[in-house]
Order: C-alpha cells, then sequence, then structure tokens
C-alpha cells in the first residue's frame, strides 16, 4: 500500500474559532450610512482597554512600583469569548524578564482574572552594568560548544525568586552536546555570573508513521505544485534546506517509510489537523494563536524529532526504517510552538520543562481524538507507532510509571529531566478527560490518593488547558497550572459546574496540592468586583493634596458593598476616601494630603477594596516634592524622542511651567545636534507657562547613531534643561516616511521600520536582529508590503 497526498483545493478560508491581533490603541471607526444600526463593540477593542486599566492600576497580580510599566503585547481570544490580554513588564524604559503579565476579560469587557509572573514590584538599586556587553556575550558564548549566530547582548532587569538584577540578555543559536541549540543566557550585569539558561529546541523523539491514503492540502496548478499550505500561513513541508518540496503533479509520496516527501505527506496532514482541532475545539487562530504556523524539515539525520523556536525538524527511528512523522509526534513538536507563542513563552527551569513537554503531549492526544484515524485510532500514549529500541512508546499518559514517570508531583520533580518531569501533568490531564475508571476503550489509572475521578472529555479537557495556557507566565511550575486550569473551568464551565469539580480532584489526585487563593468549585456562583484607580500616579508638594478617582465594577454575582483603604503611605502623608465605602459599580476620591515635613520622593500606595466576597487591590504612585522657593519654571518635551531616517524631519512641543512664583520671560536654545543635522526651537522666547515647537532635519548624509539634543530655557531666576534623543538610521526605506531598518540601532516594541520592502513592527527589544530572518520570528511581525 501506498501513503499518498492528494490536494483540496478549497475556495473558502477555513474558518475560524479564534480572534487574535494585537491592538496598538483604539481603532478608528469607520463611515456608515445614517440608517445602518451601530455595529457591535470588538471584544478585543473591549479586552484592551479594562486591561490597560487594570494594568495601569496594578491591579491585584499586576502590582507595580514607581518606575514600572505595563507593555500590552498581544490581544488574544479563547473559548467561551474569554479574551486574554498579555503584557510585558518594563523598569525604567528596561525589559523585565520574569515580569509578565495576563489579564482575562469576559465577552462584556469585564476583567475576570489576573496573573503574574512576579507579583509584586521591582526592587533594584541602580540600572548602571558594571560589565561591558561584550563580557556578557563571551559568558554566554560559553553555554554552547559551537556558537553559529548572536544577537547582541541588551541590558534588563532579572526578576527572580532571589530578588532582582541588573543583567544582560544574549541570544545565541549553535550546537550543545551535539545538538541543535538556540539559548537564551541571562548574565549578571554586576557580577558577570550565569543567572538564567533557557533553549527554545524542544526534542522529541520518533519514526515513521503510517495515516494510509489521505487528503494534504498543498498548492500550485497544471505542473507546478508545492507541498506548501497557502490556506494556513507559515506551513509548509520540505528537507533540510527550508525549502518546500515541488512537484510535476499533486501526488505526494510512495508510502516507504524512507522516502521523505512521503514523511512530508504525514508531517503536513498531522499538523493540518492539529490547525482545525485550534479552531474548532479549542477556539485558537491558527499555531501561533494569530492565524500563523510555522514550517517543517524532513530528513534529520538523528533519531529524534524537535522544536527549535523557528520550525519543527523531523529525524527517523534507529533502524532507518521509518520516519518520526507520526500524528502525535508531530502534534508534538508543535505542541512546543503552542506554548512558546501563549503569553510567558517557554520558562526556564526542569519543571517549567516538563510542563512544556507534557503540553506536547497533550496536544498529540488532542489531534490524534480529531483526526480520529482509522489506521492510528486515538490513544493516550505518545509515540506508540516509534519503535527507536524495540520498546514501544516513548511515555504513557494513564499511567507514566509503566515507562519509568513519575505519577504524582513531588518535591523531586524540578530536578528531574524535563519529559520524565512531563508524568504529572500527562497524568492530570488523563484522569480530567477520561477518569480513572477509564472506558470508552482507553484503560483504568490509578490515582495517587486512591479516589476516584470523573472524566469529562477531552475535547472540554482540552479547552480548559487552552484557556491555562493564554494565562500562563514565564515563572510557570505545577501549582501554577494547578490555579490557572481551576479559573479556566470556572470561567468556561461556572464554579458550581462538574468540569470544576473534576479538574480540582483529578489535580488532587496527582498530588499537586491546593493553593492559597485559587478559584474554588462552590455550589453557586459568588459575587465578586474589580477595583482601578484613574490617573494611576500623581505629583504632591508638602503641605498640598492630591486626588484620584477610585472605581469599582461588579464582575459576577450580585453587587456587594467595598471598604476602602490605603497602605504603603510615606511617611507624613495622609489618606481619605470619599466615601470610604461603595456599593460594587459606584467610585470614590482618594485624597493624598502630605504634611509640611512629608517624605520625599515616589512611593507605590496600594488601594485595597474589601468586600463580603472577596477582596482586590491596585496601585497608585505618589511623589512628594519640596516647595520651591521664589520665581521658578521647568521645561518639558513631549515626545522625548523620536527615529528619523537621513533625509527627514521631526518636531516636538516644548513645554514650559511656572512652578512658583511669579510667571518670567524664557529664552530657549537646542544644542546638541550633530554633523548634519540640524535643530531649532520657536519661538526662541516665551513667558513661562507658554509652548514652542522643536524642530530637527536630518539631512542625507547624517551618520546613523543616537544622540541628545539639549534643550535649554534661560530665565532671570533659573535655568532649565530637557533632553531630547534622537536617534538616526540610514535612509531609503521605501515605505513612505517610515526608516530603514539598522543593524546598530536598538529597537522596542512598536517600533515601524521597512526592509526588504516590507514593512515590520517590532515586539520585542532587539538590536541587530534582522526583520525576516529565520531566528528574528519573535522580535519582527511582518506588516506587509510597502
Amino acid at each position: 500500500m501506498k501513503s499518498i497526498g492528494i490536494r483540496i483545493t478549497l475556495a473558502a478560508t477555513a474558518a475560524a474559532v479564534g480572534l487574535a491581533l494585537v491592538i496598538p490603541g483604539v481603532s478608528g471607526a469607520i463611515d456608515s450610512p445614517a440608517a445602518a444600526p451601530a455595529p457591535a463593540a470588538d471584544p478585543a477593542v473591549l479586552a484592551a482597554a479594562a486591561a490597560d486599566r487594570a494594568a495601569n492600576s496594578g491591579y491585584d497580580a499586576l502590582a507595580k512600583g514607581p518606575d514600572e510599566s505595563f507593555l500590552r503585547r498581544d490581544v488574544v481570544s479563547g473559548s467561551g469569548g474569554f479574551q486574554y490580554v498579555s503584557y510585558e513588564r518594563t523598569y525604567r524604559g528596561l525589559p523585565v524578564l520574569g515580569g509578565d503579565a495576563v489579564v482575562v476579560t469576559d465577552a462584556k469587557g469585564a476583567v475576570r482574572d489576573t496573573a503574574s509572573a512576579l507579583g509584586r514590584g521591582v526592587t533594584l538599586t541602580t540600572t548602571t552594568p558594571k560589565i561591558t556587553a561584550a563580557r556578557a556575550e563571551t559568558v554566554a558564548r560559553k553555554q554552547l560548544d559551537k556558537v553559529r549566530q548572536l544577537t547582541p547582548a541588551q541590558l534588563a532587569v532579572h526578576a527572580g525568586e532571589r530578588g532582582d538584577r541588573l543583567a544582560y540578555a544574549v541570544v545565541l543559536e549553535g550546537v550543545k552536546a551535539g545538538a541543535p541549540s538556540r539559548l537564551h543566557v541571562v548574565v549578571d550585569a554586576h557580577t558577570a555570573a550565569v543567572l538564567d539558561v533557557r533553549d527554545d529546541v524542544r526534542m522529541g523523539t520518533g519514526n515513521g508513521y503510517y495515516n494510509g491514503q489521505v487528503s494534504i492540502t498543498t498548492s500550485g496548478s497544471g505542473s507546478s505544485w508545492s507541498m506548501t499550505d497557502n490556506t494556513r500561513p507559515g506551513i509548509r513541508c520540505g528537507g533540510q534546506n527550508g525549502a518546500a518540496y515541488t512537484g510535476t503533479d499533486d501526488n505526494w509520496g510512495n508510502g516507504s517509510g524512507t522516502n521523505l516527501e512521503t514523511a512530508c505527506v504525514d508531517a503536513l496532514y498531522a499538523v493540518q489537523r492539529e490547525w482545525d482541532m485550534l479552531s474548532s475545539w479549542l477556539g485558537r487562530n491558527g499555531i501561533n494563536g494569530s492565524g500563523g504556523g510555522f514550517p517543517a524539515r524532513v530528513g534529520l539525520a538523528e533519531v529524534n524529532a524537535y522544536w527549535n523556536g523557528s520550525y519543527t525538524n523531523f529525524g527517523r527511528n534507529q533502524a532507518g526504517t521509518g520516519q518520526a512523522t507520526p500524528i502525535d509526534v508531530v502534534a508534538h513538536e508543535y505542541g512546543h510552538a503552542i506554548f512558546q507563542t501563549t503569553p510567558g513563552g517557554a520558562g526556564s527551569g526542569n519543571e517549567n520543562g516538563g510542563i512544556n513537554e507534557s503540553t506536547g503531549d497533550i496536544f498529540g492526544a488532542l489531534t490524534e481524538a480529531y483526526a480520529n484515524n482509522p489506521n492510528d485510532p486515538p490513544d493516550y500514549l505518545v509515540g506508540e507507532e516509534v519503535n527507536l529500541v524495540g520498546q514501544g512508546p516513548i511515555r504513557n499518559m494513564y499511567n507514566p510509571q509503566a515507562l519509568g514517570d513519575p505519577n504524582c508531583y513531588s518535591s523531586a520533580i524540578p530536578n528531574t529531566e524535563v519529559h520524565a518531569a512531563a508524568g504529572p501533568n500527562n497524568h492530570w490531564f488523563y484522569l480530567t478527560a477520561i477518569g480513572s475508571a477509564g472506558g470508552g476503550g482507553n484503560p483504568a489509572s490509578p490515582t495517587c490518593n486512591g479516589s476516584t475521578v470523573t472524566g469529562i472529555g477531552i475535547q472540554k479537557a482540552g479547552q480548559i488547558y487552552m484557556a491555562a495556557l493564554n494565562l500562563k507566565t514565564s515563572s510557570w511550575r505545577y501549582v501554577n497550572v494547578r490555579t490557572a486550569t481551576l479559573r479556566a473551568a470556572v470561567n468556561l464551565f461556572g464554579a458550581s459546574s462538574a468540569e470544576c469539580r473534576t479538574v480540582k480532584a483529578a489535580w488532587d489526585a496527582v498530588s499537586v496540592p491546593a493553593q492559597s487563593g485559587e478559584a474554588q468549585c462552590s455550589i453557586a456562583p459568588g459575587n465578586d468586583f474589580s477595583l482601578t484607580v484613574s490617573p494611576g500616579s500623581g505629583t504632591v508638594q508638602r503641605g498640598s493634596s492630591v486626588s484620584t478617582t477610585v472605581s469599582t465594577a461588579t464582575t459576577s454575582g450580585s453587587a456587594q458593598t467595598v471598604s476602602l483603604t490605603a497602605s504603603g503611605l510615606p511617611s507624613g502623608v495622609t489618606a481619605s476616601f470619599s466615601p470610604s465605602s461603595v456599593t460594587s459599580g459606584g467610585s470614590s476620591t482618594l485624597t493624598l494630603t502630605a504634611s509640611a515635613s512629608a517624605a520625599t520622593g515616589s512611593a507605590a500606595v496600594t488601594v485595597t477594596g474589601t468586600g463580603p466576597n472577596a477582596t482586590h487591590t491596585a496601585t497608585y504612585t505618589v511623589t512628594v516634592t519640596t516647595v520651591p522657593g521664589g520665581d521658578d519654571f521647568a521645561v518639558s518635551l513631549s515626545p522625548a524622542s523620536a527615529t528619523v531616517a537621513a533625509g527627514g524631519s521631526t518636531s516636538a512641543s516644548v513645554g514650559t511651567t511656572t512652578t512658583s512664583g511669579s510667571a518670567q520671560t524664557v529664552n530657549l536654545s537646542v544644542t546638541g545636534a550633530p554633523t548634519g543635522v540640524t535643530a531649532s526651537v520657536s519661538p526662541s522666547s516665551v513667558t513661562s507657562g507658554a509652548g514652542a515647537t522643536l524642530s530637527v532635519a536630518v539631512g542625507a548624509s547624517a551618520a546613523p547613531g543616537t544622540y541628545t539634543l539639549t534643550v535649554t530655557g534661560a530665565g532671570s531666576s533659573a535655568t532649565r534643561t530637557a533632553t531630547f534623543t534622537l536617534t538616526v538610521t540610514g535612509g531609503g526605506g521605501g515605505c513612505g516616511s517610515l526608516p530603514a531598518w539598522s543593524s546598530t540601532t536598538a529597537y522596542v516594541p512598536d517600533d515601524l521600520v521597512s526592509h526588504n520592502g516590507r514593512r515590520w513592527k517590532a515586539t520585542w527589544w532587539s538590536t541587530g536582529a534582522e526583520p525576516g530572518a529565520p531566528g528574528s520570528w519573535a522580535v519582527w511581525s511582518d506588516q506587509g508590503a510597502c
């Protein structure tokens, strides 16, 4: 028999249940006829607005300090109308590694949950490094046997259980112990010690698989065909050079276990079923959640299969008689891609790595169940068709210990090899989906506490696990998976549901302990509320006061009385609320009053709302200043920085304010413009309280680089300055006014550049990471042709 792939040509794009998009701001309105009804609010826009308010307020798990901000990364929808809004944290402009967070909203835009890898503010004494970036790169290089490519070190904050450290983050690609590696190394910027190491390459094992005669989606016409799936962007299959296999007709493979075209038939069939399962069952749009996927390669000359952060790669069995492309092995490797592209990315440590491996196994089981291929009936054995050394499957989900892996969680898991550390999570998923008694052709499963667990079916178990992944943070451990899946079960099915009780019973059955504050499976839904503070910060002089509005909203059940208190106040500062308690849905005014001797500086004040059924917190940053004497003024710039291509120009508003005494005449000037750049302020003289414009013109010959322009205001009683950071890039962007990408420019999220005739948007901090390069997929987002 032959395994032959026959292309199905579809005129319509495959339906996607989930919506996944990044929203930089509120979308513009579209004109419509007056008679047309107002369109329903976009759930993603509602989610982004509500989540941003929560993030700015430091709501619950998003607690933050006075020098911190949250940058929205993504808005992804899931089952049940829930939206998952992910954030990265910054401290004084530096990315915080381990500071990521997620806000969950419902279909009405109400905040339902928060999760954070940190759950507190950053504590750091300085942002000045003691070692150079070059030394950090030298330390990082020692983590690989051979380095093929290195992304320049970026200064960051490493936030961890043992405290916060100024650090350099370095990404390397190369070889370690004979295997491919894409390594993230975090180096202490003071001591040069290695603080953390994480490898994007996730290894698996497998051999050739036989799906029978199947239909796969390819592309082409006439006598020109390609194993590229244009209906699922990013999905294609080919050899080790990364190019998709091509042919003169649309019949692929010959059924041989050594034929690589046949291996691609199996790989495409598996990932296409996984893509459809994600959409139909779990509400996810593509592998990456944003309608995209990743290519597959076959012909790896190893007894292995892996995901390297950019593509999946499949080898062969030890006998050389079959390729590692059965459904569950292929879906397992793409499961690593799902883990990496959900909030928090791929974390570090063996316990997190074990959860990552188990996630691959879970998506393998889900894809087998969805495909329901009679040549490979769905089961909960991993790689059961693989015969590396004649011993059958490589992992057992209903009884992991049958293959030497732990069934139950224990303190040994953090030091257990990652594939073995997958055992308890695999066991939990089986108990949740099938139950301890088995059934439907599935075997019984022993529990660690002797209990009985009733399954809810694999589709519901998958929906809960996918929703939990959308709550993931970089610090995930087994206890975090427990709390996230319980939250997901309550959100999707209700606190009084059988699904919630099964999720809890299954975690108890694999010995993952209950956590303080975890969602409860109650008989009736509880009453709950949310709390925000707007504005989230303010400045007060000694002897004066500042106010902000504390708003509440009922998020479930009935309204309740919420009592408001404030803590963390600087010495000499008092707080009062008017009123001191509200019915959820109402608001109060918080007034902070600083005495004449109040401690100066910034502090994070925690606003707590306490109700009979719930307690929530938000953060307000107050800065206490001294009372200036005499006449004085201040100078400010908005924006305070810009990136301009050679030959372009930019401008900024110069603001002046009278900070004490009477207004005075302020003479404005600008210095620091490099060769080829001209800068001027108009008008050159204002009365404090008035504004002016800083104009900057960058000549075609200006050298690329970052420069500081200083705007000076000279008055009769004082001289004040403000700085403007100008980044000059090479000209010839090719996308209108967009600057061309430069290998020497430091980019931050949301920067826009042009490169190779396309627009690119930065999704992470980088220097030297080329848009479109294989290793830059997580740094740049393709925005289309110019």
